[in-house]
């Protein structure tokens, strides 16, 4: 009788050790994969890595996701607004074929301020997308209505071609972190094909750049020229937020120390946009 009684308390005994060994090992395997949880969903928040481009072509990571090259700054403003103001009639050349044979633009239609539907060239569309999303529709109203609608003709008595030739952009003034003032001074040089006739409009603004970050695209071997181009513009980094009218205390003094001053800061002077 002792004897059996022994034996059932060494089963027990053994049966406690063995639920407590599992248990233990369950809690341990609940932990482990809480870890791994938020070590993944820390990788999926983490910002990518911005890579700035040094004088002789080679890129590095910035650590500083705000800081950005002066230079990088500078041909972005004036890449973004050249595109802009490409009003050539032809859409930009995707292939080697598109160089020497190009195709018509039909352009893409743009609601404005007044309700109307006019057109704007593939190519300001295209560069439109270098604007932060809240200020780029109203800026592509603007354009809208200042291309002219012989810019799409097929007649060539009647077509038009604008381009922006840029005389100065200015070196970017840091006005916060990872945020930059960059002053421009161009025309808008409209050219009749007919009779070559040209026609210069002052360009002279005052662009307000953020730094932002950008994604590429996840199938990028199965998408268009046309969103290649969108996705090469945002991969910039950068976006424009603000334009408005640039004022030279001396329109005539084409020296570099020319001083600058935004037209909102003088006295009957109103904005380009906002």
């Amino acid at each position: 009788m002792t004897r059996l009684i022994q034996e059932r308390k060494s089963a027990v005994n053994l049966l406690t050790i063995f639920t407590i060994f599992t248990f233990g090992l369950h809690f341990v395997t609940v932990i482990f994969l809480l870890f791994q949880g938020l070590r993944i969903y820390e990788v999926s928040q983490r910002k990518p890595l911005t890579f700035v481009q040094l004088v002789d072509g080679k890129a590095v990571p910035q650590t500083n996701t705000l800081e950005r090259e002066p230079e990088a700054i500078r041909q972005f403003v004036s890449k973004t607004m050249a595109a802009m103001f490409d009003w050539s009639g032809r859409l930009p050349a995707a292939t080697v074929e598109d160089v020497t044979n190009p195709k018509a633009d039909a352009g893409i239609l743009i609601s404005t301020s007044q309700n109307l539907t006019k057109r704007v060239s593939t190519s300001s569309w295209v560069a439109s997308f270098g604007l932060s999303e809240d200020f780029r529709q109203g800026f592509l109203a603007l354009i809208a209505d200042m291309t002219p609608p012989e810019v799409f003709s097929k007649n060539k008595n009647q077509a038009l071609t604008a381009q922006l030739a840029i005389q100065r952009v200015y070196p970017p003034e840091k006005i916060a972190p990872g945020r930059w003032r960059v002053g421009m001074v161009a025309n808008i040089v409209q050219v009749r094909r007919s009779d070559n006739k040209k026609l210069l409009t002052p360009f002279n603004k005052d662009f307000l750049v953020r730094a932002v970050d950008s994604f590429d695209h996840p199938l990028a071997n199965s998408i268009t020229p046309v969103q290649k181009a969108i996705y090469s513009v945002r991969d910039q980094k950068l976006e424009i937020y603000e334009v408005s009218d640039l004022c030279l205390t001396n329109p005539y003094d084409s020296s570099p120390q020319t001083r600058l001053q935004r037209c909102s800061d003088l006295p009957n002077s109103g904005s380009f946009t906002r």
